[in-house]
């Protein structure tokens, strides 16, 4: 699922960490990345791609169910769309408003 935001003066790494996510430092991956896990293991988590454009950042959001399946994929159980992903869509939309609104 994709959702974009203004900067509003703020940087998109700063925003996506204050709303519980975590850097995610795979060394085969080419982009940097962001989880929130939801319990005490690695998985499930909720896992974000952020694209910078010029006036405004995307979130690219899935749910990854469990790790790849085996050594050299980059396939999982993920979810890209789902009651579970629109509510951590809305969840992440609320938490940056009230950045946004505690910054005026």
């Amino acid at each position: 699922m994709k959702f974009k935001f203004p900067y509003n003066g703020f940087k998109a790494g700063e925003l996506i960490r204050r709303c519980g996510y975590g850097e995610v430092r795979d060394p085969n991956a080419t982009e940097l990345s962001y989880a929130r896990r939801l319990g005490s293991g690695f998985y499930p988590r909720f896992h974000a791609y952020l694209n910078d454009f010029e006036n405004y950042f995307e979130v690219n959001l899935h749910l990854d169910q469990k790790k790849p399946s085996y050594e050299g994929s980059s396939a999982h159980a993920g979810e890209y769309d789902g009651e579970t992903v629109e509510n951590e869509a809305r969840r992440i939309t609320s938490m940056i408003k009230q950045i946004f609104d505690s910054k005026n």
